[in-house]
């Protein structure tokens, strides 16, 4: 579904990622960790189109998509989680929602449907709908944030630190939706600051350190490796 091939990115004279493959088959939750500053983020802005690879290539379903703007990429079946809970704050929680909708694909009834199945996920959402979302908490602006990304139907969900600087008890919401979402079909590519909850969830990890993949592997296979282990958590 989503297989990435010697991606590189930097930043100026910096190079933050380096030769990155990876794949994340259809149906499947593949977790990216690493340490702070590993390059986790800039892979998925790469892979949005929010930052312009330097070489490589990225496709969706065997279709290229390497350096598309990021409007383009969201049509193409892949949406973005982003880190920092990225919604429009004078609008209500209702037309965040629709307005993430008309930016993806499908038809007027697959949105009204969409939207149904983002309110039985998120019923706070529900419970806000004419609610302004500069109003919300952090946790709900996360809900909505993971909403908006679902209205556009996608086919490949990217999810930047969802838990980050989140009470445990909007964790706990949010990755029993994300098991519930890959129960059910979806397919997923998870970056995760607590390696430990992203091995919990996910069918195969990848590990980069410094912009370079230095591990991959079944979760259970990656919690195997001492040295792996150490990397992340000594």
């Amino acid at each position: 579904m989503l297989r990435v091939s010697r991606l590189s990115a930097g930043y100026g004279a910096i190079s933050a990622v380096r030769d990155v493959d990876l794949e994340v088959r259809q149906g499947t939750l593949v977790a990216l960790i690493g340490s702070n500053g590993a390059g986790k983020t800039t892979t998925l802005n790469t892979i949005a189109g929010l930052h312009k690879p330097s070489s490589g290539s990225v496709t969706v379903d065997g279709r290229e998509i390497t350096g598309w703007a990021a409007h383009r990429v969201v049509r193409s079946g892949v949406a973005l989680v982003a880190e920092g809970r990225r919604v429009a704050p004078p609008l209500t929680v209702l037309e965040n929602l629709e307005l993430s909708a008309y930016s993806g694909r499908g038809s007027r009834t697959e949105r009204r449907d969409e939207l149904a199945r983002v309110f039985e996920l998120f019923p706070r959402l529900a419970d806000r709908r004419n609610q302004y979302a500069a109003s919300l908490s952090g946790g709900e602006q996360q809900m909505l944030a993971f909403g908006r990304a679902l209205m556009t139907m996608p086919q490949v969900l990217l999810l930047d630190e969802p838990s980050m600087g989140l009470a445990p008890s909007i964790v706990d919401i949010l990755f029993e939706n994300i098991e519930t979402l890959h129960r059910a079909g979806a397919t997923i590519l998870l970056v995760e600051q607590n390696a430990e909850l992203a091995l919990e969830v996910s069918d195969e990890v990848y590990v980069i350190q410094r912009g370079r993949i230095v591990s991959h592997g079944t979760a259970e296979e990656v919690r195997g490796s001492a040295e792996v282990m150490s990397a992340l958590f000594g």
